[in-house]
């Protein structure tokens, strides 16, 4: 699934930009969107020198000198390949659904039965030095089963290639849904994030932080009205094993302010990012933005965000309280999971039910072009905001070391990105 390219437009001003909610004149809207765009900080915008330790397909540890181990459940995972010298003797292939950075994923029918899989075909050479990326995913994906999470149901080797069979979702993505609805209230945008809550809780209650929450990666299951949300995208997942996690990912504008300071972090960014997910989800526009980098990753490291009017006027209190404590900025004050699930926007009857599909969906059109949505891996520019603090990149291992002696962490020189 492509990432979303804010086109700006219609972005409330704050700061030093422009009072009005339109494009600014000295820019084009292609031009903006371009600058705007999320993109995943990937070891592909690394300096060529940066190290890139990983994992082989087959299991062998690679790295430079650091002694790393195979975990027992990675190499159980292993042994669960299936091998094959001919994917279409397993699967047939019916057509393309889609393409990423290092693989592209198809519509494919298993032989001898009806079943209809996403398969993701991955090229072996598309993956050398990056091995480890993929086979963290599916260290993750193997250990998940939530009805709201996207499931990986059988993963095949082949000589040249590595196929990853996921369950098949039809509904489509999160924008385009609430944009062909013939009504949208607070209480759709609550019964959305408590379903994805419910799936977050259960990654966090199995030590997985998601680590690029946003709504290109929550998908419909079915077309149908009553369908359920669903997380996918695991990518960038990581399974934090007792510490704290330190490797710089995710989509700037869903990143939370611990991950800009080289803090240690854990499983609040994932609140964060679902509270980013919350407040757009209320008003079509994301909380933080600006043309500028720099001064988007300000906003975000102040936590400085409006609930703007008009935008916010018919929006519940309640929805604003719970939206003020995901976008907490410290990590510690944050909700958690269940605090989350807890609060009357989610549980109880606090979410007005006035619709409020005109204003969303005319915002939503204007800040997330569906012509711009597309993946982006260039973190020039946050890896520049990274060494202004005067801290070398390192790894999540070293952040964990150095968090132990309550000090920060450096970024790794191996950042995952998304396929």
């Amino acid at each position: 699934m492509g990432a979303g390219a804010r086109a700006g437009a219609g972005v409330p001003v704050r700061g030093r930009r422009s009072p009005a909610h339109t494009c600014h004149a000295r820019a084009s809207s292609a031009a903006r969107a371009a600058r705007a765009a999320p993109r995943d900080l990937s070891a592909e915008s690394l300096p060529p020198e940066a190290p890139r330790a990983g994992l082989s397909l087959g299991g062998r540890v690679r790295g430079r000198g650091r002694g790393r181990r195979l975990c027992a459940g990675l190499a159980d995972m292993l042994l669960t390949k299936k091998q094959t010298e001919d994917i279409s003797s397993v699967y047939e292939i019916r057509e393309k659904l889609g393409s990423g950075a290092f693989s592209e994923v198809v519509l494919a029918q298993e032989r001898g039965s009806s079943h209809l899989v996403a398969l993701k075909c991955i090229p072996k050479k598309a993956l050398r030095g990056k091995e480890a990326l993929v086979e963290n995913e599916i260290a993750v994906l193997r250990r998940v089963s939530h009805p709201n999470i996207v499931a990986l149901e059988d993963v095949h080797e082949s000589p040249s290639h590595l196929y990853l069979a996921m369950e098949l979702v039809t509904g489509g993505e999160l924008f385009d849904r609430i944009m062909e609805r013939g009504s949208y209230t607070e209480k759709d945008a609550s019964h959305l994030v408590g379903q994805v809550l419910g799936a977050v809780s259960y990654l966090h209650s199995l030590g997985i932080v998601h680590r690029d929450l946003k709504p290109e990666n929550l998908l419909y299951a079915t077309p149908f009205e009553d369908s359920k949300i669903m997380v996918s995208d695991f990518g960038l997942s990581k399974i934090q094993a007792g510490n704290m996690l330190g490797t710089a990912c995710g989509t700037p504008g869903y990143v939370a302010p611990e991950l800009l300071e080289q803090k240690p972090y854990g499983k609040a960014v994932d609140l964060w990012a679902l509270g980013v997910i919350s407040y757009i989800l209320l008003c079509g526009y994301p909380p933080f933005y600006d043309e500028s980098d720099p001064e988007l990753f300000s906003q975000i490291l102040r936590a400085s965000y409006e609930f703007d009017s008009p935008f916010w006027d018919d929006i519940s209190e309640s929805a604003k309280d719970f939206i003020r404590h995901l976008l907490e900025r410290d990590p510690q004050k944050r909700f958690t999971c269940q605090q989350a699930l807890q609060h009357l926007w989610i549980s109880g009857d606090a979410a007005s039910d006035k619709d409020i599909l005109g204003s969303v969906s005319e915002q939503i059109q204007r800040n997330f072009a569906r012509t711009h949505w597309r993946r982006a891996f260039n973190a020039t520019s946050f890896l520049r905001h990274i060494r202004k603090l005067g801290q070398g990149p390192e790894g999540d291992e070293a952040a964990q070391r150095r968090a132990t002696s309550h000090s920060h962490p450096g970024f790794p020189a191996s950042q995952p990105s998304v396929w």
